[in-house]
């Protein structure tokens, strides 16, 4: 699904030359670029698209996104890592045509 999800900034580190952050995203925390918000201390909050912190948050505001998100059922998802990402990928709906070049829309558009 590729969502953008809030974490808390727990650790900060330089790594090859990028400035790099450990990231809390309720329990599950993860390495993450935080080169392009470089206002980032420890304790803020940040939203993370794909291993990159996007903008800094502040704490309700991630707390309620993160509820949301829990309700939907999307956090495990998102948080995968290694087999168990391959896994859930695995199981989901797969389409003949990724590209989308054989969507009821594209075929007629063909035709």
């Amino acid at each position: 699904m590729c969502l953008a999800i809030p974490g808390k900034v727990v650790g900060i580190a330089e790594e090859n030359g990028l400035r790099m952050g450990r990231v809390d995203f309720g329990g599950i925390i993860k390495r993450v670029c935080l080169d392009y918000v470089p206002e980032l201390e420890i304790g803020d909050y940040t939203i993370v698209h794909v291993g990159f912190a996007l903008s800094r948050i502040d704490e309700e505001e991630a707390q309620r996104t993160l509820a949301v998100f829990a309700q939907m059922g999307v956090l495990d998802e998102e948080l995968a890592e290694g087999d168990e990402a391959f896994a859930r990928a695995a199981l989901a709906p797969q389409s003949p045509c990724p590209d989308g070049s054989c969507a009821p829309d594209a075929v007629k558009a063909n035709s």
